[in-house]
C-alpha cells in the first residue's frame, strides 16, 4: 500500500505524518512521533498497555490502523500533565504506589481518565469495570483501584 499522509490533533497540537497504509497507530506514536509512553504489551488488544483516547473513546492503539485516526483528536499519556503539573490521576498513582514496572501504567492512567470523564465519582465496582480491559502483572490491582478512588475524590 502507498504511504498516506494523516493529520491528527495530538495532545492538543496538530501533527501530520506520512505512514504506510496499514501501519498501526501504536507504531506511529512510538516510531514516527517519538512518543514512547504508550506501550505495547500483547499486540492483540488484550492487555490495554497501548490504551489511548481517540475522539473521546478509549481504544487499543495496537488495533487501530493509523489512517483511521486521520482528522481525529488523540490523547496519550504524554498529554496528561499540564504546565509541569501531574494530572490528578498521575499524582494519585504516584502517591498510592500504583505504578510498578511501568508497562501497564500509561494504559491504566488513560483508562482511568476515560472513566472519570464519563463518571467523575465512580463506585468501587464501576472502577473495576472501567479498568477491566487493562492487565497488570505487578500490583495485584488494589493500589490501582485505590489510586482511582483517590483521583475521583480530588475531582471535588
Amino acid at each position: 500500500m502507498a504511504d498516506t499522509p494523516i493529520s491528527i490533533t495530538l495532545n492538543g497540537a496538530l501533527k501530520t505524518v506520512t505512514v504506510p497504509g496499514m501501519k498501526r497507530l501504536l507504531d506511529v506514536l512510538r516510531e514516527d512521533l517519538c512518543l514512547v509512553g504508550t506501550k505495547e504489551g500483547c499486540g492483540e488488544g488484550e492487555c490495554g498497555a497501548c490504551s489511548v483516547i481517540l475522539d473521546g473513546e478509549l481504544v487499543n492503539s495496537c488495533l487501530i490502523p493509523a489512517k483511521q485516526a486521520d482528522g481525529a483528536r488523540l490523547q496519550t499519556i504524554e498529554g496528561m500533565a499540564q504546565s509541569g503539573q501531574l494530572h490528578s490521576i498521575q499524582r494519585a498513582f504516584a502517591e498510592t504506589g500504583a505504578a510498578q514496572c511501568g508497562i501497564c501504567t500509561p494504559g491504566m492512567i488513560m483508562a482511568a481518565c476515560a472513566l472519570l470523564a464519563r463518571n467523575s465519582h465512580p463506585s468501587p465496582l464501576q472502577i473495576r469495570e472501567g479498568l477491566a480491559g487493562n492487565i497488570c502483572r505487578c500490583t495485584g490491582y488494589q493500589k490501582i483501584f485505590d489510586a482511582l478512588e483517590s483521583a475521583s475524590r480530588q475531582n471535588g
